[in-house]
């Protein structure tokens, strides 16, 4: 049953984002998968619009924060208030006391703001004035950023960009896609043509189902070979982290669980792999001078690693 609203969700979604169906079936995976989205490109591609599509078709309570240079990390976190009638400190919630947060051009802000984030994303609480608060369940960053070169931008530090589970690039729309996007924007904001499929709790239990995919040993030793392959690479001077082949595994469920099965194949691992691998992958300077990319690299990776094969029952 909740497997079918997730079909709904992507098709509600695919409404008021034209032509970037695979880019929106990824975005559900890692919902699902409950991970962090990290969208990279140029400005006005799609990227928040995304974002609120996703919040508004699955009923999430979502905040949004357009990261500047002077957004403080308390804009994230929350701070205490003091009240003069009563002599004591209230807590006034921050951006991140919700289900969706949108982290709108995150690689604009100081180092000190992004770091804000990385205890909300990796274990869902929150902690000023020493006190620990837990978020709303599920909860969940889709994060963009320019590309790095762009005017006020900076790179994110490698712990943060470990946090998110995939990191996509939506692309230029081709001809056709362009012009039904023009047509479209002549009827109004089709955002407002969206409507929830599901609620949150439902979010919290379809999460749990992916959980219970199964993952054959066989499975395992592919996903630690990947992973292996990418710390050993020449051209690499850093791989993916255990944290990223965790995952790698909690998106090939996902991607089983959307195409109707119980159970992982490699096909699901080979689908994700680069989404999942790609910015966790840092190029060392050969390749640099080489000017071989990380996508460059990670299919070589795909090729070089045996795919298991199912064993044929003795007659």
């Amino acid at each position: 049953m909740y497997a079918e609203k997730a079909a709904r969700i992507i098709e509600e979604v695919k409404r008021a984002v034209i032509g970037k169906d695979e880019c929106v079936y990824k975005v559900m995976m890692a919902m699902l998968a409950g991970g962090h989205i990290l969208l990279e490109d140029i400005p006005g591609v799609g990227k928040t619009t995304m974002a609120l599509a996703f919040s508004k078709a699955c009923a999430l309570r979502q905040n949004r924060v357009q990261f500047t240079p002077d957004v403080l990390p308390s804009d994230i976190t929350g701070f205490s208030v003091y009240r003069k009638e009563t002599g004591t400190f209230r807590y006034q919630e921050g951006a991140a006391m919700c289900n969706l947060l949108l982290a709108d051009e995150i690689n604009r802000t100081s180092p000190k703001t992004q770091s804000a984030l990385l205890e909300v994303m990796e274990e869902g609480n929150v902690t000023v004035d020493g006190v620990t608060r837990e978020v709303p369940k599920p909860f969940m960053v889709i994060a963009t950023q320019n590309p790095i070169g762009s005017a006020g931008t900076q790179m994110l530090p490698e712990s943060q960009l470990d946090r998110f589970m995939i990191c996509m690039s939506m692309g230029y729309p081709d001809r056709e896609n362009e012009i039904a996007i023009l047509k479209g924007r002549g009827e109004g904001n089709p955002l407002d043509q969206i409507f929830p499929v599901i609620r949150a709790e439902e979010l919290v239990m379809m999460q749990k189902e992916v959980e219970q995919i199964f993952i054959h040993d066989r499975i395992y030793e592919y996903l630690a070979e990947l992973a292996a392959e990418t710390r050993r690479h020449p051209m690499l001077e850093l791989g993916i982290s255990p944290r990223g082949t965790l995952a790698l595994a909690k998106m090939a469920r996902a991607s089983a669980y959307l195409n109707g099965r119980t159970y992982v194949t490699p096909a699901d691992v080979e689908g994700v792999f680069k989404d999942v691998a790609i910015h966790r992958m840092r190029l060392n300077s050969q390749a640099r001078v080489s000017r071989v990319t990380a996508p460059y690299v990670a299919d070589g990776i795909l090729q070089q690693v045996k795919k298991p094969t199912p064993k044929r029952r003795q007659a």
